[in-house]
């Protein structure tokens, strides 16, 4: 039986409620990417681009009507 690495990690380890690793986090791309985001004012998630254009299309519609 074959069993990959990742399987046989997931299984041996031990889950601590509140506490997980993240490469990104500990590389530092979380953070450039906000400084980025703060910078430009322009998000670099899904969800926060989406509430933007959503939040722009409101908004000229809103002018649009008065």
């Amino acid at each position: 039986m074959h069993v990959s690495l990742i399987q046989y990690y997931n299984t041996i380890t031990m889950k601590i409620p509140g506490l997980s690793f993240s490469l990104k986090r500990a590389v530092g791309v979380t953070k450039v990417k906000s400084k980025i985001a703060k910078a430009t004012g322009i998000p670099t998630t899904r969800q926060g681009l989406q509430r933007k254009i959503g939040g722009a299309v409101l908004k000229s519609t809103s002018k649009k009507n008065r």
